[in-house]
């Protein structure tokens, strides 16, 4: 199976460019978007369907703005929309679906670049993301969190792992944060099949950063204990361009 995190920065934006014949030309299984940018009234589920995918959404309510998407071939068991948090759902920020033999969430954690009032926002969504998902590890042993989680976990991951202006992304609280998450019964899928090789998976727009490589690792999967031997492969697709953002696709035996 071939299970695909996106944060397409505009999921129709991402589709002009082609994003939905590279989706089937890879024969993903299950996709998890980020940053879909797209309300209910804007979408025909039918569209998605015909070419072999239900499809789920998590909108949010400003427009132009958040949202997850997750499409799979196969018709999950169960589909939950938030964390039954107002303060986040209303920012369409998290999406679970359960499939016969996983959990499946699809994250878009908040970015904390446009000012200190939405890092702390962001500290906070990440505390009570984890008490959710602790909460399905109660009934759930294999749990697969898919999406952009907006943090820089080690030096390897960024291109100037020595920057000093403290952006947020790669603050010292966010990313023990994720620390501690990989510590928890949580592995990042990369790392355990690539140690020690560095790849992005994010891009700014500014200064041909894309070309020149000077990228930040902050989309991930994270797979529990039990599905960890079981990874073929992750890799992150650099090219094509589709946003600011590349396609970071896990085959796995489930």
């Amino acid at each position: 199976m071939k299970i695909a995190t996106f944060n397409a920065n505009g999921i129709r934006a991402a589709a002009k460019k082609g994003f939905w014949q590279w989706v089937l030309d890879h024969e993903i299984d299950i996709l998890g978007i980020q940053e879909t940018k797209i309300q209910e009234n804007q979408i025909n589920p039918v569209e998605y369907e015909k070419i072999g995918y239900y499809n789920y959404w998590d909108f949010a309510e400003k427009k132009g703005y958040s949202g997850v998407a997750t499409f799979s071939k196969t018709k999950p068991v169960f589909v939950e929309y938030g964390m039954g948090m107002d303060i986040y759902d209303r920012e369409g920020r998290v999406l679970r679906t359960d499939f016969e033999n996983f959990t499946l969430i699809n994250v878009y954690i908040p970015s904390g670049t446009s000012g200190e009032h939405r890092h702390e926002f962001k500290l906070k969504f990440l505390h009570d993301f984890e008490e959710y998902i602790n909460q399905i590890k109660k009934f759930q042993k294999n749990i697969i969190v898919i999406g952009d989680y907006n943090i820089v976990h080690q030096r390897i991951d960024i291109h100037n792992p020595d920057r000093k202006d403290n952006p947020s992304g790669y603050r010292p609280d966010e990313r023990a944060w994720l620390d501690k998450w990989f510590h928890s019964g949580f592995y990042d899928a990369f790392r355990l099949k690539y140690p020690e090789k560095q790849e992005f998976s994010w891009w700014s727009y500014r200064a041909g950063a894309r070309p020149r490589n000077k990228g930040w690792r902050i989309d991930y999967i994270s797979v529990t204990e039990g599905l960890k031997n079981k990874i073929i492969d992750v890799i992150p697709y650099k090219d094509p361009v589709f946003s600011d953002h590349c396609p970071v696709v896990m085959e796995i035996d489930v």
